[in-house]
């Protein structure tokens, strides 16, 4: 063969190559099998192919073709069409075709926030009725696309990962179960298909939803540099790489800690309490602490009950060398059963490996959770404990890299990739990791939704979930974080085009994921329905309208009455007032009419009232459609001393 006809058959072989590979038609992970476009608007496909081609979509007998750039990159335009389905969506290139199936028009809302929104309808506590609800998941009309978890210093042109499924009994025991009770009330009240865009993150707060453009306008943030961070996350990896080997080669669990009531050299602190507000200080990582008792007598076939409160984050917990329980859910109270046959006369020990994995770590009770019953008999175990650090975070030098610790980085690697997607909506459950600083978030919540709004080009409906109700019951009103921050939700139903959905009476005082997940998908839905969709409902409960003073009475005046005000049980609770020394006292309240009217014998001039205004409140104002009164308050006084120091003991 001459050397000509070689070149000749290597050129053509290099065309074949590039054609097979750099030419095949890529589009974003959005787009699959089985997904939902919004009706009604103009639909945006776009991808990559080879450069300088011509590429051809098609759906539903309507067809639109582009011209890829130098970089393959192409965008197609359809033309807005309304809900149906399902349809083969057809995408072709000279040397290229792909067709998705099973494709719906209908639909589509953004689901995010934390944890409560990721929350699946099986795992973790589980939602009320988990298996009955899987049973009956059966919605070929609504779609669920969970987003993988990602982060970025700079914004993304795609997703790490996702798919969108049918919603089966299969596919939903590990979709966000908020979003699925709130798509399915929608579909079966309007027929519509539903396309729900799962994108969370348990623990994160808002800043790392809103992009950098507009975050960085706020002070604190304005004069960080996202590629200077970006550098110092990258610095870490080593030294997390080390951290993390120790972890997983704790030194005592190697060197069995606890075997013996031996403390030589171990130092003392003060339990219960947490790291932080103790001698140990802010670090993460494993702390091993141990207590001894000492017993008259060994037991016999007595009930005993080792109780340690709640334990941030998890813990693995010996008494006389033997394990006697363990757990890893941070805010839940330890109380483990213990056989007679492991106590023994005299010298008892308690020994507690303890692990942080980030923000506040320690035991979280109270001086009186922390105890062992033996029959009738009650030893306290609180006081001075030993302890001995094994693996801590501050001898690796390790700064915080995850989402919270540069803000941003969820928008630009789960929000900003899907950007081009028309959504009718979105819905919103977040703000637990941003309690404490509802100042701030009174202005980042608008702008974050201003934000979004911005991105995708026009201004959608967004409906989030008001706070729901948490940690201990107050005997007298005062300060609240968790109701500063309900206040700075609630302030944003001034932005046009949003909702609430209050849920203030269906949480749990000991766990932050509240299992009745169905009420707050309902009352989203509901807000959706009359924002969105245009139906004349009551979409809330009652919300303050105003307040006067008469003689030593306020009455308060609401909207959303519905077809009336009522008292859940029959008793009206959670109305406090207060006169000109800002002191409040829980009030007297009865409902006449669509009003309220609040007193006390202790303040004769009320000047201010609130309701509901307690981490967790018993409040039981409704209206006739069952659904909860808002919290609010009159007065605007600002925080004193005393006021922010029980915000944060209530953290």
């Amino acid at each position: 063969m001459s050397i000509f006809k070689q070149h000749i058959l290597l050129a053509a072989a290099g065309l074949l190559l590039a054609l097979g590979t750099s030419a095949r038609i890529t589009l974003p992970r959005i787009f699959t099998d089985g997904m939902v476009l919004q009706r009604d608007q103009p639909l945006a496909v776009w991808g990559t192919a080879g450069s300088r081609e011509t590429i051809k979509v098609a759906i539903n007998g309507q067809q639109a073709s582009a011209l890829s750039n130098a970089k393959g990159e192409w965008k197609v335009t359809l033309q807005p069409m309304r809900w149906g389905g399902p349809y083969d969506l057809t995408i072709t290139s000279p040397n290229d075709k792909k067709v998705l199936r099973n494709i719906l028009v209908g639909d589509v809302w953004i689901c995010s926030g934390q944890s409560n929104m990721e929350m699946p309808v099986s795992g973790w506590s589980k939602v009320n009725n988990a298996e009955q609800e899987i049973a009956a998941a059966n919605y070929p009309n609504i779609r669920l696309f969970t987003v993988e978890k990602a982060t970025s210093f700079v914004p993304k042109n795609d997703l790490a990962g996702g798919q969108w499924l049918e919603c089966t009994s299969t596919h939903i025991p590990s979709f966000s179960a908020v979003a699925y009770f709130f798509g399915r009330k929608i579909n079966q009240d309007t027929k519509i298909p539903i396309g729900l865009i799962s994108t969370n993150w348990g623990g994160t707060n808002i800043q790392a939803w809103t992009s950098w453009p507009t975050i960085s306008g706020f002070d604190g943030y304005n004069h960080l540099d996202p590629a200077e961070m970006k550098q110092t996350f990258a610095e870490q990896d080593e030294k997390r790489k080390a951290y993390n080997l120790a972890l997983a080669n704790d030194r005592g669990s190697r060197e069995a800690w606890y075997q013996n009531g031996d403390t030589e050299g171990w130092n003392t602190v003060q339990m219960p309490s947490l790291w932080e507000s103790a001698a140990i200080g802010n670090t993460d990582g494993i702390i091993w602490f141990k207590k001894s008792f000492n017993l008259g007598s060994a037991p016999k076939d007595q009930n005993i009950v080792l109780h340690l409160g709640a334990i941030d984050d998890a813990d693995s917990t010996y008494v006389n060398g033997t394990l006697v329980g363990h757990d890893n859910v941070w805010n839940k109270s330890r109380a483990y059963t213990i056989s007679a046959s492991v106590l023994k006369q005299g010298k008892n020990t308690v020994t507690i490996k303890m692990m942080d994995g980030g923000a506040q770590g320690g035991m979280s009770g109270k001086p009186e959770d922390l105890f062992i019953s033996i029959g009738d008999q009650k030893i306290s175990l609180a006081g001075d404990w030993y302890y001995q650090p094994s693996v801590i975070s501050t001898t690796y030098n390790l700064i915080e890299t995850g989402p919270n610790a540069f803000p941003s980085q969820l928008f630009n690697a789960m929000i900003n990739p899907i950007k081009d997607i028309k959504i009718k909506g979105a819905i919103w459950y977040q703000g637990e990791a941003n309690v404490n600083e509802a100042d701030l978030y009174r202005r980042l919540f608008p702008s974050m939704i201003a934000d979004w709004r911005k991105t995708w080009g026009y201004n959608f409906p967004f409906i989030w979930v008001q706070l729901a109700n948490y940690l201990e019951r107050k005997k007298e009103p005062g300060a609240s974080a968790w109701a500063e921050l309900r206040n700075a939700q609630h302030l944003t139903l001034s932005v046009p085009n949003t909702g609430e959905a209050v849920a203030i009476d269906i949480g749990e005082a000991n766990d932050i994921h509240p299992r009745n997940k169905q009420d707050v998908g309902l009352r989203l839905a509901l807000a959706a329905e009359k924002i969105a969709y245009s139906k004349n409902i009551v979409a809330s409960g009652p919300v303050l309208a105003s307040a006067k003073t008469e003689s030593n009475k306020i009455i308060v005046s609401f909207t959303n009455t519905g077809s009336g005000l009522v008292a859940k049980n029959g008793k009206l609770n959670g109305f406090s007032i207060a006169g000109a020394d800002q002191h409040f006292v829980w009030a007297d309240a009865k409902i006449t009419g669509n009003t309220v009217v609040v007193s006390s014998p202790s303040i004769k001039h009320p000047i201010a009232v609130r309701y509901a205004w307690a981490d967790n409140p018993d409040a039981s104002l409704y209206n006739k459609e069952n659904l909860p009164a808002s919290p609010f308050r009159t007065d605007n006084w600002p925080l004193t001393t005393a006021t922010k120091k029980n915000l944060q003991s209530s953290k």
